[in-house]
């Protein structure tokens, strides 16, 4: 049993606690909260001491680890902390808001010896693994091209005085949100993103926030995509694959779609499955010696250059190399 810290007490550290009640591989003991009084009714319910200090968990030797649910600019600086205290790191999408900082987040924690997964849930959802399984066993044949969208009413539901709804939280708009998962999904599947060209515009979002981006993209193996990112919409999601030998698509992350080339389309519907807990728990068995989290530590640097790399092509108009 892996015990840990809740770091961040809002609607999703909330879900995060909630998501592995009862699991058998990690539990919640102690949260951190910058306002303690907001959330000890949550931490009373669920039985865990409430602090607004996050040296307290990172002191306490009874906490094997900590699970960052904290505004996107603090988390490299507590993925530091977490590792120099010894303490496996379990950090919400996006890892960190450039690339420099990534890359010196997973060093510390290579140089600690601890274990650092990203929330990249998707990768576990049962339908999204299958459409790996046909990229990697050839079965759609050379991979050309891939396409995503994932949409919603984030930027006309919350507040303008929510941290997420401050630009420097959310550069590239509904990318820190929801894209990158899309994204990282096509990295997992397709590989690393080379370049980018991207445009992010501020439409209709009361918040100082763009509401649409949208961009093209190359990949390191000479693959092309494009992605999309509306916050000021119905709720739709998205991934499409295309091969030589024919293409798979999922829709609303359980929805498989697959055709051969000359044949017709055939669709199978997944069930539901709280991919959530499962990238909690796979992250505990990571950090107790077991197999390997499904994002490594390349992947999320990639991830975070990607997000550097769209706020400089929006801003110069002009295809970014990411380095």
């Amino acid at each position: 049993m892996l015990r840990a810290a809740i770091v961040g007490l809002g609607a999703w550290g909330q879900r995060l606690v909630n998501s592995v009640e009862g699991s058998n591989r990690i539990q919640f003991v102690a949260g951190v909260t910058r306002t303690v009084e907001a959330g000890s009714g949550f931490a009373r319910e669920r039985g865990f001491p409430l602090h607004a200090d996050y040296r307290k968990v990172l002191e306490d030797p009874d906490i094997d680890a900590v699970v960052l649910a904290t505004p996107h600019s603090l988390h490299a600086q507590h993925i530091r902390e977490a590792a120099a205290a010894g303490k496996h790191i379990y950090v919400e999408k996006p890892f960190t808001l450039d690339r420099a900082s990534a890359q010196d987040a997973v060093a510390a924690c290579r140089r600690a010896n601890v274990t650092l997964a990203v929330g990249f849930n998707r990768r576990f959802r049962t339908a999204i693994a299958e459409v790996r399984r046909l990229v990697t066993s050839n079965a759609l044949g050379q991979v050309l091209h891939v396409e995503g969208s994932h949409h919603g009413p984030l930027a006309v539901r919350r507040s303008i005085e929510h941290w997420r709804s401050q630009r420097s939280e959310t550069p590239g708009g509904g990318m820190t949100a929801k894209g990158l998962h899309v994204l990282d999904l096509m990295i997992w599947i397709v590989g690393h993103v080379r370049s980018i060209n991207a445009l992010c515009e501020r439409r209709v979002s009361v918040a100082d926030v763009d509401d649409v981006t949208a961009m093209m993209l190359r990949f390191n193996n000479g693959v092309s995509g494009y992605l999309s990112t509306v916050l000021s919409t119905a709720h739709f999601w998205r991934l499409h694959v295309f091969g030589a030998n024919g293409w798979a698509e999922v829709r609303d992350e359980r929805f498989l779609t697959t055709c051969e080339t000359g044949g017709k389309p055939r669709a199978i519907e997944y069930p539901e499955n709280d991919s959530v807990r499962a990238a909690l728990e796979a992250f505990a068995e990571a950090a107790s010696g077991g197999a390997p989290y499904l994002v490594t530590g390349e992947d999320a640097v990639n991830s975070s250059a990607a997000i550097e790399a769209i706020v400089k092509s929006a801003a110069t108009k002009a295809e970014v190399i990411l380095a």
